[in-house]
């Protein structure tokens, strides 16, 4: 018999009695969900709310009690726990008796209000910062509580949670899904298993699932003030390892989420920040919130088994479906490294010591380009504002830039062109670039690699011995074309270095573990049509971790998760050398121009959003942040015609470049503007004025009427905007009841925005004056 078949079976009837019987309160009650226990809200003549507790059958004594006294120890030092109401003869548990003789045990705890976070439809980075801090905080209220009865043997315990999946493997029906769990616990016997016995243990709530953390301060709109106010159910406590409380709430609140690593590093900084994590266990914590889903996969499997008829056991587990093969997809080591920066650990350290390596040997290495040294060079500007680079550029024609990159070359005398390291770049518009469908999807767009641009055939050398690790032609648009990876060694640790767009002749006649001598030619530069369709040129790579990756590892990657790349990818100037001068001073970060504004902008100019953003291109309705993210403008209200629109540039460019002057002096152009203008307008409107600027507009469009009218009263709508001058402003709610003004003259009306939906005059309302 299953834990399901010794469920109290109590009605809503019983349970009322029960309250008032032994705990004295008279309430009204309604049954909450819950799959072994029964449990009931109790809401009594002063609405104040209480929760009734009636245990499985199965359930021991000593484990209820561990929970009580588990809270009671909780509450002395953080605010999140139900509190124990003792019954009318101050005893914390009793017990009751179902129709068929079972005895059950039934507690009363204070109720906690607040919205279980899985009800929740979208989590802001507040809340999983906030997830983070009270479940820190309640691991450090643990520290040093014990109970004999919570070192048992508990399915749920990550102690076992291993042997458990292999155990029940053979239940999960779907095949594709098996398979995947049956790699991931071979990966995890493998890697983490040998690990978990230096973890810390101690005492753990075990059960931080969406469902059990309850949020309040903020709704679907506003998420602002979205925190964690509360955690319930004890039941799963036990014994186990300390890192075990994170991985479970990560596990549960990256389901279905596009990007489960940002969202569990916010919840491990708020942990972390709350209570410090050791090295060894970041080691392991991505490891283990895969285990935990595996685990919840098997557990579910068991269920519908015994269940068959519960078709929502399957609809349930379907999340966890949808996470798992993107878990899978994120090598472990790299999960690692983003964990150990998030913590403020070096996230690579194996990096400082190669990077150290290489800079104490770099005046032995050969150059990769045999005039390297020699050869006059110029720095490209590839950035995501280049003006060598187009915004329509997903539809330019390949190869990808040549003539303006040749043009560059010729006007500064150079013979290769050298394309920057950690560059955001808006030149890989292929969907092997992308991580979604969606436009606010993530897209690569840092640049790993340095570029040497030169002539097709141009010949490669090696700057270093080593041994070909992988070579391939990966064909692709966009791709690396033949590319050949090279193993290094320093001071025994290993290291790579990649070479990519070679031409196809490279790849002739070489073999995997082939030795390669420092200077040996590896071979040479390829034509656009075999190099994935770039301006010939070599991609030239560090690399401290393939992370079994081989030549499908990435040369452009998310801007989200920049710093950790720089790790694993440190600057390849770092073995060729070219000199610093030669590169320009990188641009301000985002933090540097928001401090540079405050100095010199008059702090009345307000900026956009709580973290704001730093736009460096437009290009038709879009807009490009510095690290290359894409937005729709549908605020900008200036560009009506779209940012950089082709035939306004060109317009704009020809005109500048004969005449910018003002109105004073005759031009048939402006005539011929107009006219054209005009032609479009009903017959009264055939006079135009020209203006710079909407406010400049506005206050002559409210001289005319008032010249006209020869009154100064105005109707306005409310929230209205008209402009920044003193007599717009003053027309403008926005303004003038907004921080800082001072309220509406008393020559302006404002009056509702009309709204049929929520506004004061309804749909309705209309119809029924139509009447």
């Amino acid at each position: 018999m299953s834990l399901l078949d010794h469920a109290p079976k109590f009605s809503t009837e019983d349970a009322k009695k029960f309250a008032y019987d032994l705990f004295g309160v008279n309430a009204t009650v309604h049954m909450l969900p819950s799959e072994r226990d029964q449990n009931f809200i109790l809401n009594d003549e002063s609405n104040e709310r209480r929760v009734l507790k009636i245990a499985n059958a199965t359930e021991d004594l000593s484990m209820l009690e561990a929970q009580n006294q588990v809270m009671k120890h909780l509450a002395k030092s953080i605010d999140l726990c139900p509190e124990i109401m003792p019954t009318k003869n101050g005893k914390e548990i009793e017990t009751v008796i179902s129709e068929n003789g079972t005895q059950h045990y039934i507690r009363l705890v204070t109720y906690l209000p607040g919205t279980p976070m899985g009800n929740i439809k979208w989590h802001s980075p507040n809340l999983m910062l906030s997830l983070g801090h009270k479940l820190g905080a309640l691991d450090s209220a643990l520290q040093g509580f014990d109970h004999p009865a919570l070192h048992r043997n508990f399915h749920w315990d990550f102690a076992n949670g291993y042997q458990m999946v292999r155990n029940n493997l053979d239940l999960i029906k779907d095949g594709r899904l098996h398979d995947l769990v049956d790699k991931l616990m071979i990966d995890f016997e493998q890697t983490t298993m040998p690990l978990l016995k230096d973890l810390r243990k101690n005492i753990i709530y075990n059960d931080a699932n969406d469902y059990n953390i309850l949020v309040g301060g903020g709704n679907e709109i506003d998420t602002r003030n979205q925190s964690v106010v509360g955690m319930i159910d004890f039941g799963d406590m036990v014994y186990s390892f300390t890192v075990g409380d994170l991985a479970i709430a990560i596990a549960y609140a990256i389901l279905d989420k596009p990007d489960p690593l940002a969202i569990a590093s916010q919840i491990l900084r708020g942990y972390h920040e709350t209570f410090p994590l050791h090295e060894n266990e970041l080691s392991i914590l991505y490891s283990l919130i895969i285990l935990r889903l595996c685990m919840s996969v098997c557990i579910g499997a068991e269920q519908q088994k015994t269940q068959p008829e519960n078709h929502y056991l399957g609809i349930s587990q379907q999340p966890i479906r949808n996470t798992l093969p993107k878990l899978a997809k994120i090598h472990p080591r790299f999960a690692e490294a983003v964990f150990r920066h998030v913590c403020g650990f070096e996230p690579v350290p194996a990096s400082v010591e190669i990077s150290q390596w290489i800079k104490n040997n770099a005046n032995t290495f050969a150059p990769i380009l045999k005039d390297l040294s020699t050869t006059p060079l110029v720095v490209f500007d590839l950035s995501i504002g280049s003006p060598l680079v187009d915004g329509d550029i997903a539809r330019n024609t390949e190869p990808f830039l040549t003539p303006r990159l040749q043009q560059v070359m010729r006007t500064a005398k150079a013979k290769i062109g050298v394309g920057r390291y950690d560059e955001a770049r808006y030149l890989y518009t292929t969907p092997i670039f992308s991580t979604g469908e969606l436009l606010t999807d993530e897209a690569r767009t840092i640049h790993i690699g340095l570029d040497l641009f030169a002539d097709a055939g141009t010949s490669v050398f090696a700057p270093l011995a080593g041994k070909i690790h992988a070579f391939a032609n990966n064909a692709g648009p966009q791709d690396y074309g033949p590319v050949i990876i090279l193993e290094h060694q320093a001071d025994a640790q290993p290291f790579y270095t990649l070479y990519g767009h070679l031409s196809a002749q490279s790849l002739k006649n070489i073999k995997v573990g082939q030795l390669i001598g420092q200077g040996d030619q590896l071979g040479t530069l390829g034509t656009p049509d075999v190099n994935g369709g770039w301006t010939p040129h070599l991609h030239f790579q560090i690399i401290i971790d393939l992370l079994d990756l081989d030549c499908d590892f990435p040369g452009v990657v998310l801007p989200s998760q920049r710093e950790v790349w720089q790790r694993i990818c440190p600057s390849p100037n770092l073995i060729l050398g070219l000199p610093n001068q030669l590169f320009p001073t990188d641009e301000p970060s985002k933090a540097e121009t928001l401090s540079t504004r405050r100095k010199r902008l008059g702090g009345s100019l307000s900026i956009a959003y709580n973290d704001p953003v730093k736009i460096v291109r437009g290009w038709m309705q879009y807009l490009f942040d510095d690290e290359g993210r894409k937005y729709l403008d549908s605020y900008n209200n200036v560009a009506h015609v779209g940012h950089a629109h082709p035939r306004v540039v060109e317009a704009a460019r020809g005109q500048i470049g004969v005449l910018n002057t003002n109105t004073r002096y005759l031009h048939d152009f402006i005539n011929q503007y107009a006219a054209k203008l005009t032609a479009l307008l009903p017959e009264p409107l055939s006079v135009c004025y020209f203006l710079n600027s909407a406010s400049e507009a506005n206050e002559l469009a409210l001289r005319l009427a008032r010249t006209y009218t020869q009154q100064r009263d105005m109707i306005v709508l409310e929230a209205a905007y008209h402009g920044n001058t003193t007599s717009l402003v003053d027309i403008s709610p926005y303004k003038h009841n907004g921080p800082g003004g001072t309220g509406t003259p008393d020559w302006v009306h404002t009056v509702p925005i009309p709204d049929v939906y929520r506004g004061i005059y309804k749909s309705t309302d209309l119809q029924a004056g139509a009447k």
